[in-house]
């Protein structure tokens, strides 16, 4: 089932090999043998004598003539390939053109003037948000310093601190941007905020410069800039004055400089010079997907530690798990969690850091768009069995059971309801496809009797049922399935229907979708040699009949 997040245009697109009945990697002479094919069907002077079809055919034969003029022009057939016919449009070779009301080119107008100011306002402004709530839940584990009667009252769970901030972009021209930023902390009952207005310059496509004004528990001065040094090396460099509530003056000093030394290697150095912190830092980053490790070792007043994390992703999953020892003066600590990408625009993570001498915390993480939400849960001030056994079960069986229990039902109703809007979006569309399809079903009476009679006659290939759609078993599942049987009847060719995979069915000739956005299968019932044989197909794999594994009651059945 197509979800919300997919194209909005469910009606698959034109395939012109299909409509000539070739594969992907006909040659120039296949494609003009198919035409020559298909002209002899379709073309309008075959029913000059026959009102009633000779519109239908000059229709389809432009449809075939349109897909021969594709299909033998290699500049054209190389982007159809690459894009397909949206490609042609964009490049102003448009092929498929259909006539809409004018309401319809109003709303379509008005839509995409909403999405180009939607789009504009999003990257005038970039905004971007984290919210961090710290959680002091140590009442939890470690009660049994308590006497009796504190240990059997309620847990005292609190908030222990809590962060926002907030970041938006201002563009004034092509190289220079303001930033304005902010954030509010509370800790301890003890609040304290800042407010920050940069102003960044782009000097020239390599690097750029940038002076930060700060305001908030005194006023600081930051200046910084950043270069690309060689080809695959940039550095940055900075240097701020605060200046206290006292009315001292206080230096800072920044430098980075770091370098990829191949497609997997990363190295790092890292430079902080403060007047109460001052530091080292090494960091190498190895990152062969799905693989990346990192090693950071910190030399400085008042830490020095060394650091190593392991990661692994998923990316059938969408899943990313990692761990992380680190080793300093003051603590050691082990680390492991991971995240997942729950919808395309919201990534959760959740990590249990186990440390001394900080205890058990469990971090919850949510990033959805440009926000993030942090929860640092406090579990034990120790390292308690019991602390880290709840701290990584319960989180993940409360993870599966909102996803079972909540999010999948919440996003199969949402899928249905953009499909059947969908759907309902397509239906004119899908109108013009059955009246194709049953014009080339009337166009193609002769053909399709000559077919059964000759087959009939050598005892060859004669398809008594075909259904395509939605099945359930070989029977028609509401009003989500069609009867193909006399449409791949007039694609017998000596005996024999060879489509290809990767073909849009519902492109045949005589084909339609009668269930946009679902899964499709084909189901054929067909005699050969007057032996009776059955096959189920998907809508994406190759189709070839006769095949002696269709043989009904035969020892080799597959199907």
């Amino acid at each position: 089932m197509a979800t919300p997040e997919e194209d909005s245009d469910l009606v698959e697109c034109d395939d012109y090999y299909a409509w000539l009945g070739l594969s992907k990697e006909a040659t120039k002479d296949e494609i003009n043998n198919a035409f020559r094919r298909m002209s002899r069907l379709y073309h309008p002077d075959k029913h000059a004598n026959r009102p009633g079809l000779n519109e239908k055919a000059v229709n389809l034969f432009t449809k075939i003539k349109k897909a021969h003029e594709v299909l033998s022009d290699p500049q054209k057939r190389a982007i159809y390939d690459a894009v397909g016919i949206k490609g042609l449009e964009l490049t102003g070779l448009e092929i498929v053109s259909r006539t809409k009301t004018p309401k319809e080119i109003l709303e379509e107008y008005e839509r995409i003037q909403k999405e180009q100011e939607e789009w504009r306002v999003r990257m005038s402004m970039n905004p971007r948000g984290s919210l961090t709530a710290g959680v002091d839940a140590t009442d939890l584990f470690d009660r049994h310093t308590y006497s009796d009667e504190v240990l059997f009252a309620f847990p005292d769970i609190e908030m222990s601190e809590l962060t926002i901030s907030q970041s938006v972009e201002c563009p004034l021209t092509q190289k220079d941007t303001v930033f304005i930023s902010g954030n509010l902390t509370s800790h301890g009952g003890t609040g304290i905020g800042r407010f920050h207005v940069s102003m960044r310059r782009m000097l020239s496509a390599a690097g750029w410069a940038e002076v930060d004004i700060g305001a908030g528990n005194g006023i600081s001065c930051d200046v910084r800039g950043f270069r690309n040094l060689w080809t695959h090396g940039y550095g940055t460099m900075s240097g701020s004055l605060q200046v206290t509530k006292k009315g001292r003056i206080v230096p800072g000093f920044a430098a980075m400089a770091a370098s990829r030394f191949d497609k997997s290697l990363l190295g790092r150095i890292t430079c902080n010079v403060a007047a109460r912190k001052s530091a080292l830092n090494t960091t190498v980053i190895w990152d062969p997907e799905p693989h990346r490790t990192q090693f950071s070792l910190t030399l400085g007043v008042p830490i020095c530690e060394a650091r190593l994390s392991y990661a692994y992703h998923f990316k059938a999953q969408e899943a990313t798990l990692r761990a992380i020892v680190s080793v300093g003066n003051t603590g050691v600590a082990f680390e492991y969690g991971g995240n997942h990408q729950i919808t395309k625009h919201s990534n959760l993570g959740m990590s249990v850091r186990v440390g001394f001498p900080s205890g058990v915390l469990l971090k919850i993480r949510l990033h959805r768009g440009s926000q993030t939400f942090l929860f640092p849960i406090h579990l034990s001030e120790e390292i308690v069995p019991q602390a880290v056994f709840y701290g990584t079960v319960v989180p993940v069986l409360l993870y599966f059971g909102v996803k079972v229990l909540v999010v999948r039902p919440f996003l199969k109703d949402k899928q249905e309801e953009e499909l059947k809007k969908k759907k309902e979006a397509n239906a004119r569309v899908m109108d013009d496809k059955r009246r194709d399809a049953q014009a080339a079903m009337d166009l193609m009476q002769e053909v399709i009797a000559r077919s059964y009679e000759n087959e009939e006659e050598k005892g060859g290939l004669v398809i008594r049922k075909a259904l395509f759609g939605k099945l359930q078993g070989d029977e028609l599942h509401e009003h989500e399935c069609i009867a193909v049987a006399r449409q791949l009847q007039a694609m017998v060719k000596d005996s024999k229907i060879v489509i290809p995979a990767g073909t849009i069915l519902s492109e045949l000739p005589g084909f339609y979708d009668p269930c946009i956005g679902e899964e499709k299968q084909l189901f054929v019932h067909y005699d050969f040699r007057r032996q009776p044989h059955a096959a189920h197909f998907t809508d994406t794999e190759t189709i070839l009949i006769p095949n002696r594994n269709h043989a009904v009651n035969s020892p080799s059945e597959g199907d």
